[in-house]
């Protein structure tokens, strides 16, 4: 049996008369990789907040294994502007950072008598090591620049440092709330394989069902202030859930037969009512209030008419950007046809959002131009669209563009209700804009957009703090959707729904047009790369190659190769010299002098590995 690492037990929580949760238990042991999924506003941050300790509770307890070694990264992580990228990444507060703390300390004031217990916990944490894991971690979620002040980063490049923090510190327990926002899809595969791999016990909570389906092994969901356990993965969890709500509805509906025929028996006589027996007076009231629950309604399908769109839709013609040395799209021709579904990824930075902006006319190309046909009727939903009078209603704000919406087949729907559908309940719907959380803007925001029933939509990162029940409900509305569609996303699940093929932005002006969905294009890469490996292997050269021209470097030099052959080698003698230095340190048999020399020397040879390893990739490029 696993060992337990955090126990919760009865956890109740309440903002005034809002109940988040009510006796909640559950456990996190040695190995579970948990996915946490529930509403906006269900409480998933704040549970995760009181398990961190920045949060109280109402009752309860939350118990802790002792000494275990925990790391949580929060929504919306904070560092002094001031530090350096690795300056915060030392910032930390885990036991690692406080041990080489601790170890500079102590070698500083030259105090012999607490060496060895120190350099036992550097060898217990590997701590040695930690500033060159901290940069291979940087590295993969893409941040290079180790000396570029906090301040200069954008959000997302703040997040992903935090990230990088919890990760580096090797805990027992990790917490994770929405980890892949603002990575794209190349960093979210990376750390999805990361997780995968490691041992680390996890509990997250993540949009992203691609991510929950390969990595956890259980999934929480907070439902009506309560949590349901699925022991299996995202996929699992959609089967079991399933059959819990169909479970449940069949519940509600023998609870009101029962009921109808107890009322009748409550009415009958009320005079009499001190006669009848208080256990059924009781169990009549714990009856009622279970026969009024709200049933599922699986059966409501979401869809919008959508204005009429002629043949011609839009067709870019030698479109030409860049900014600086940076070049978006360079000569780019595309003709887009009738009811076509695209979606848009590549790295950030790459111009996807540049390229539907000069589609929408919000930026000019430097050269060429985009022909947009005449009944052509833009919904445009980005970020930068969430501003709203903060002192408007919810319902005034959707009404104010239209009060019904045409679902096509003489059906309509009102403002109120096409809310509802995007989970505004009739009360929530009269708050002011300004109680609404940042997930429920986004809503909002969406709402407004697809109200006016445009027959192009154009979304830019519609996925982003959304949570899983709103992205199946907007998914449900785009497969149905009868008009144009484009879509920018890192949401891979998503892509794969709504989208019937795909603009690849690779960088530098280079854009693939790729005709499937995002899973298909992986699995064709995948091929792809693995084909141009073998032929790579297979080819033998009949004559010598040719010399490369100098702009083109496709070899190495006879002195790069020497150089390359001598890397591998002095790597290797340094990696032995480290780990015999490491030995020799905690031995506990040297001097002042000698512990002093050699803890010197560990830090030479660990920068010469990373000075070297760093050169040898450089060239292995052309090796």
């Amino acid at each position: 049996m696993a060992n337990p690492l955090l126990q919760i037990d009865t956890l109740t929580k309440s903002f005034g008369d809002l109940t988040l949760f009510r006796d909640i238990s559950f456990g996190i042991s040695e190995g579970d990789k948990i996915g946490l999924i529930a509403k906006n506003g269900a409480g998933k941050t704040t549970l995760l907040n009181i398990i961190a300790g920045k949060e109280p509770y109402d009752s309860g307890r939350v118990v802790f294994r002792n000494n275990i070694r925990f790391a949580y990264l929060n929504q919306s992580p904070q560092f002094d502007p001031e530090l350096t990228v690795l300056e915060a990444c030392f910032q930390t507060d885990n036991e690692a950072v406080k041990v080489i703390a601790r170890y500079e300390e102590i070698m500083a004031l030259n105090n012999h008598e607490a060496m060895d217990e120190i350099m036992a916990k550097m060898d217990l944490l590997n701590a040695w090591d930690y500033e060159q894991r901290i940069k291979q971690i940087l590295s993969q979620l893409k941040i290079f620049q180790f000396d570029q002040k906090i301040g200069e980063l954008s959000g997302g490049q703040v997040k992903r440092v935090a990230l990088a923090n919890a990760l580096i510190s090797e805990p027992e327990l990790i917490i994770l709330d929405e980890p892949t926002n603002h990575l794209d899809l190349d960093m979210v595969e990376w750390l999805e394989g990361h997780l995968s791999r490691s041992n680390i016990s996890l509990l997250m909570v993540t949009h992203d069902r691609y991510f929950l389906d390969r990595v956890c092994s259980q999934i929480l969901e907070i439902e009506d202030r309560q949590i349901y356990p699925y022991k299996g993965n995202y996929a699992y969890y959609l089967e079991k859930r399933d059959e819990r709500l169909t479970a449940r509805d069949s519940e509600i509906e023998s609870a009101r037969n029962i009921y109808r025929k107890e009322l009748d028996w409550m009415r009958r006589q009320p005079q009499a009512r001190a006669t009848k027996a208080k256990s059924r007076i009781d169990a009549f009231y714990e009856l009622e209030e279970k026969a009024k629950q709200r049933r599922a309604q699986n059966d409501i399908k979401l869809s919008a008419k959508g204005s009429y769109i002629g043949k011609k839709i839009f067709e870019a013609k030698n479109i030409t950007k860049s900014f600086g040395d940076l070049k978006i799209t360079d000569n780019f021709n595309y003709v887009f046809t009738r009811y076509e579904k695209m979606g848009i990824i590549g790295n950030n930075g790459t111009g996807k959002s540049t390229f539907i902006k000069m589609l929408l006319g919000l930026e000019n190309p430097d050269s060429g131009s985009f022909d947009i046909g005449e009944t052509v009727n833009f919904g445009y939903y980005s970020q930068e669209g969430l501003q709203f009078d903060e002192q408007t209603k919810v319902i005034d704000v959707v009404q104010e563009i239209a009060e019904v919406i045409d679902l096509g087949n003489g059906s309509k729907l009102t403002a109120s209700q096409f809310l509802q559908h995007f989970l505004f309940a009739p009360a929530r719907q009269h708050d002011f804009v300004y109680k609404l959380s940042g997930g429920e803007k986004r809503r909002l925001h969406l709402c407004t957009v697809l109200i006016k029933n445009p027959n192009f939509l154009v979304l830019d990162e519609p996925t982003n703090d959304l949570d899983i029940v709103t992205l199946n409900i907007l998914e449900e509305y785009l497969i149905g959707f009868k008009g144009c569609l484009i879509v920018i996303s890192h949401d891979r699940y998503f892509m794969d729904k709504v989208t019937d093929h795909l603009l690849v932005f690779h960088g530098n002006a280079h854009i693939q047009d790729f005709p499937g969905n995002y899973t298909q294009y992986r699995d064709w890469k995948s091929m792809d790369d693995k084909r141009a490996v073998e032929e790579s292997k297979a080819a033998k050269p009949e004559k010598p190659a040719e010399k490369p021209k100098p702009a083109e470097k496709t070899k190495l030099t006879f002195k790069e190769k020497q150089e390359f052959e001598t890397l591998e080698a002095e790597i290797q003698q340094l990696e032995s010299e480290k780990e015999l230095l490491s030995q020799q340190l905690s031995s506990g048999n040297l001097s002042s002098e000698e512990l002093i020399s050699m803890s010197n020397r560990i830090s030479e040879v660990i920068e010469l590995i990373d000075e070297k390893t760093f050169r040898w990739l450089e060239l292995s490029e052309f090796a």
